[in-house]
């Protein structure tokens, strides 16, 4: 798949997550196979652009993520937005995601998000403004609708290719909806047909075979994998393999897996420092241990770990007593120190 003049390595994409699509997290997706993986969320709010929030999700060119480098710019405004994506490509962004998908309420009482696709003069100002302002692919992420009774997503897909977005993401739900339920499918095989720009579809995309049959159903040129890559960056290699080879490969070990979240916690310590970083593992580490054996214990105790040290002792420790089939007493150990 392309959006613009790159050609991705994978029509596998990493979902754009606010406060899960860190650098850490994004790089890992990439490693397995990801052929691209957007920046979390950043607010196009002029005040807000050297909050330490934005300036731990903004990607500059020193970074050295892998290319394609795309950045989420969210607002309400087409001018504040045209201007965030113009500074944003400045600092080395290559796409500009605009995100009209998100359900949050704090992004929908501003009026941002999906509360957008409530306008569609507006969406198409913004989608004008932003297009105008930067020179690179613009692409763009949204839902079915507002709620059920208002699904406009192929009105808005209409005029995204209008302006000349080079990419559109479609969420299987509408805002009403955040993630309950099951995604549909329908209205995004309903888009493919009626549009020539690259379609992604995103929603429910959990294992290799359901990939399998949301390609099949909607003929989308592309799948975008979010909460089911949360502790399990490598979904995405398990999806390409069983796509091109149609067989499934295995889960990956224990001692991988601890290597992996050795990994992944290094790389949050070393961008969030070592005071935020240990708070910010805890929610990583809680996906990762969501499949194993005691998992709630073992979570339950790293939790109340401040330190990089004592958070990757337990780990080890955890996967030691794993190995040497010796969980049950070492967690009630835990439970008495």
């Amino acid at each position: 798949m392309k959006i613009g003049p790159f050609q991705l390595s994978s029509q596998l994409l990493a979902a754009p997550m606010a406060g899960v699509t860190d650098r850490p997290f994004r790089k890992l997706c990439r490693d397995f196979g990801a052929g691209l993986a957007t920046s979390e969320m950043i607010s196009s709010d002029p005040s807000l652009k050297n909050s330490r929030k934005s300036t731990l999700r903004r990607i500059t060119a020193k970074d050295n993520e892998l290319e394609p480098v795309s950045i989420q710019i969210a607002g309400t405004d087409p001018q504040a937005m045209a201007q965030a994506a113009a500074y944003n490509v400045d600092q080395g962004a290559q796409i500009i995601d605009i995100n009209m998908g998100c359900p949050a309420k704090k992004v929908c009482n501003k009026l941002a998000g999906s509360a957008l696709m409530k306008d569609e003069a507006l969406v198409a100002d913004i989608l004008k403004a932003v297009k105008a302002a930067v020179d690179v692919p613009v692409t763009l992420k949204i839902r079915t609708g507002w709620d059920r009774q208002n699904k406009n997503a192929l009105n808005i897909a209409r005029i995204a290719e209008a302006e000349g977005i080079a990419m559109l993401a479609v969420h299987g739900r509408t805002r009403e909806d955040l993630y309950k339920g099951e995604a549909e499918y329908d209205t995004i095989t309903e888009i493919k047909r009626s549009i020539s720009i690259p379609l992604v579809a995103n929603g429910d995309i959990n294992s290799p075979k359901k990939a399998a049959e949301v390609l099949k159903k909607t003929g989308a040129d592309g799948l975008m994998i979010g909460r089911a890559a949360q502790g399990k960056p490598w979904i995405f290699q398990q999806i390409n393999h069983y796509l091109e080879n149609n067989t499934l490969l295995a889960e990956p070990a224990p001692e991988h897996i601890h290597q992996l979240m050795t990994q992944h916690l290094e790389g949050l310590y070393h961008h969030y420092g070592e005071v935020m970083g240990p708070r910010i593992a805890r929610k990583h580490v809680g996906w990762y241990l969501a499949e194993q054996p005691f998992g709630s214990e073992v979570r339950r105790h790293f939790n109340q770990l401040q330190t990089t040290e004592a958070q990757q002792l337990l780990l080890t420790n955890f996967f030691q007593a794993l190995a040497a089939q010796q969980l049950a007493p070492w967690i009630n150990s835990l439970e008495r120190s």
